[in-house]
């Protein structure tokens, strides 16, 4: 099946290295950062995952979870943490997903439907590095992939985040390479009537459809 944005995540059950999860028991009322690796115990998965230990404290804020996956069953992810530890400097503090018969994997699209299960090469699995950002009401709100070859910049997705997270709770939009704190965008489906009873202290508009205004506190 295909993800596509706005729609529902699909909920699995699967064992991670924290113990068996029901994934939308498991979201709760938080936001979650669900992302995929090809293999265990290879080079540039090891650098993003040891580095997204590291930024727990910013998801934390944000009222936000994450949680790993990789085709590779949780015995090896618990031989790989130690690895991840030992390099990066930060352990792992998230739960990792252990797939090998390559259910979930498939549920998101992670991968070609006809792939088997056993033994494969990242190589094999080279399709299996996505990002989904979900919502508390467990939509998808934005997916990213990557090719093998290129790390992840997970402080973009913080960014991404942080923008999907304000236009949730005050309908607005985010112009290029905006950063928290900068202005922000006036959705053409708010009238200007609408905007000056919404932004009393005013907004700045360009053209009818770009219209700025201070970013919602």
């Amino acid at each position: 099946m295909s993800i596509r944005l706005g729609e529902e995540a699909p909920d699995f059950t699967a064992e991670t290295t924290e113990g068996p999860i029901h994934f939308h028991e498991w979201i709760g009322d938080q936001w979650v950062i669900l992302f995929s690796h090809p293999k265990d115990f290879t080079p540039v998965c090891t650098t993003e995952l040891g580095y997204l230990a590291g930024l727990k404290p910013e998801f934390d804020k944000r009222n936000t979870k994450v949680i790993g996956l990789s085709i590779d069953p949780v015995s090896d992810h618990k031989e790989w943490v130690k690895d991840i530890a030992e390099t990066q400097g930060h352990a792992i503090n998230y739960p990792l997903i252990g797939d090998p018969d390559l259910t979930v994997a498939k549920l998101y699209d992670m991968i070609h439907p006809e792939a088997s299960g056993g033994p494969r090469t990242a190589v094999d699995n080279a399709t299996v590095r996505a990002v989904f950002i979900i919502g508390p009401d467990k939509k998808v709100k934005a997916t990213l992939v990557y090719p093998m070859s290129a790390g992840r910049n997970f402080d973009e997705v913080i960014r991404l985040l942080d923008a999907l997270q304000l236009n949730a709770k005050h309908t607005v939009a985010t112009p290029v390479n905006w950063k928290p704190g900068e202005d922000v965008i006036i959705p053409t489906s708010v009238s200007n009537d609408a905007a000056m009873q919404k932004y009393p202290q005013g907004f700045k508009t360009v053209k009818p459809y770009l219209r700025y205004v201070a970013q919602p506190k």
